[in-house]
């Protein structure tokens, strides 16, 4: 076996039990000082979880800025529902905060809402300044489901409870307390599953949804990339689940497991390997609970001839591609995810942020990697410059926050982010990631880039007298107008 193969088998399911035995999994840590304003804050973690549920009309009872910062901080793709792109906010002033006005104002906005828009439900986001004022929101809520027959769910999230992970976590909570389990499903059946923090991204989860129709597995509901309410609410009906990022909703992963007896596990659809792993598991899950044994083998056909197609496929980049080194500034399950992804088609990690990263990502990347020193937590721009200039990667991987610094080290860059606008879930994502990255290193401009100015050649090349005279000319050229 080959190291690359030796190493890829590192995150599957051989290897689940021996991390689950040397790591205690925390869902999120406490936020230290001055941490929200650059990784957001606990109300931005809740806005990120909930807003791609796409039928639901999303307010923010809170002075504007909160969701003028927030609107669009995702790049979710719908297949449907366009509600969730419209931005609602009470727009609370100081005037209505100090003669108490904004819980009136609030259930006038519901009402507004629900009347000019008809949406599935409403979810109300407490934040910061509703929060120290003391506003009742979950009361209001309460009151407005009942007098305009809609579901409201109150969204507790005020921004100075913690980290951005803390407010995915709340937002789990949400879910769990006021909307899953309320709708009951006739129509459930052996094959229907939940797959938790999958956003959507550039619509990559198009990309594997087709996968698993042709397996005939049902996903009841994909929280939260391109879901429907009516989905959401009836998740208690499926037979199993998996968590793509499980910084995000593992407690509800959890929570769901105790309450309706669904049984889960942590995947990842970035990486050939990793897609068909995440889908042997899915259909375990499935025969566990009833489905016929008749599936692990639909599967595994189904795994051997998409394998085959993609490797065809990935081929011709595994060439031009295999030992160029790669550094990766990411977070939260792309930190080990797309660490596999790239491994796979030879590619060298020079080093990996491990930012918003759980305990398990960790230990994925340890047996991934050969040096723990090449894990890193967020850090300054100029750290990074110089962690680049003494690495020399041939690309970095990462968010449009630290594009810049790879464009001013004169390194190739690609997004990878939620700002992305190419999907690289799935076996044709896994090509595409790899036409991306090949497109990036062998670009000609960094060649050129990289070189001196012309005018620079050519005073380096010159002889000192005839250098002195080259500079004296055109100092005299230059300044020749002036006179």
């Amino acid at each position: 076996m080959s190291s690359i193969e030796t190493r890829t088998r590192h995150v599957s399911g051989e290897h689940s039990a021996e991390i689950c035995r040397r790591t205690k999994i925390k869902a999120c840590h406490n936020a230290s000082p001055g941490s929200a304003a650059g990784g957001g804050c606990a109300f931005d973690g809740a806005k990120v979880v909930l807003q791609p549920i796409t039928d639901v009309a999303h307010l923010v009872h809170a002075p504007l800025a909160c969701e003028g910062n927030s609107w669009d901080n995702r790049g979710a793709a719908s297949s449907g529902p366009v509600l969730w792109r419209t931005s609602f906010t009470t727009d609370l002033t100081e005037l209505e905060i100090v003669t108490g006005d904004s819980e009136r104002k609030l259930l006038k906005a519901i009402r507004e809402i629900k009347e000019g828009y008809a949406p599935a439900a409403i979810f109300v986001y407490g934040t910061c300044v509703t929060e120290l004022i003391g506003d009742d929101i979950a009361a209001v809520c309460r009151h407005a489901a009942q007098k305009f027959a809609i579901p409201v769910v109150p969204v507790k999230s005020p921004g100075f409870g913690g980290s951005k992970n803390l407010g995915s976590r709340l937002a789990g909570e949400a879910l769990l307390e006021h909307v899953i389990g309320t709708i009951g499903a006739d129509d459930s059946g052996p094959h229907d599953i939940n797959i938790l923090g999958e956003f959507n991204l550039s619509g990559e989860f198009w990309l594997v949804k087709p996968l698993l129709d042709r397996l005939g597995i049902r996903v009841r509901a994909c929280i939260p990339g391109d879901a429907r309410y009516a989905e959401v609410a009836s998740a208690h009906r499926s037979r199993a689940a998996m968590i793509v990022c499980s910084t995000a909703l593992i407690n509800l992963a959890r929570k769901m497991e105790e309450r309706w007896d669904i049984p889960f596990f942590e995947g990842s659809f970035y990486g050939i390997s990793s897609t068909s792993e995440s889908l042997r598991r899915i259909a375990q899950l499935l025969v566990k609970k009833g489905a016929g044994f008749a599936l692990l083998h639909h599967v595994e056909a189904l795994l051997a001839e998409e394998e085959e197609r993609a490797w065809k496929k990935l081929e011709v980049y595994r060439r031009r591609l295999e030992g160029k080194r790669v550094h990766l500034n990411t977070g939260g399950v792309k930190s080990w995810s797309i660490v596999h992804a790239l491994i796979e088609i030879g590619m060298e990690i020079v080093g990996t942020s491990v930012r918003k990263s759980t305990v398990r990502d960790k230990e994925r990347i340890k047996l991934m990697l050969k040096d723990e020193n090449q894990l890193h937590q967020s850090m300054a721009a100029s750290e990074l410059y110089v962690m680049l200039r003494e690495h020399k990667p041939d690309i970095m991987l990462s968010g449009g926050r630290t594009q810049f610094v790879a464009l001013e080290a004169k390194i190739p860059w690609l997004d990878v982010n939620q700002e992305r606008q190419h999907a690289y879930a799935g076996y044709e994502g896994m090509v595409e990631l790899a036409r991306q990255i090949d497109l990036a290193i062998h670009n000609p401009v960094w060649a050129q880039l990289r070189e001196p100015a012309p005018w620079k050649q050519f005073v380096t090349a010159a002889k000192p007298a005839e250098r002195t005279a080259f500079i004296s000319t055109s100092a005299f050229e230059a300044t020749r107008g002036f006179h």
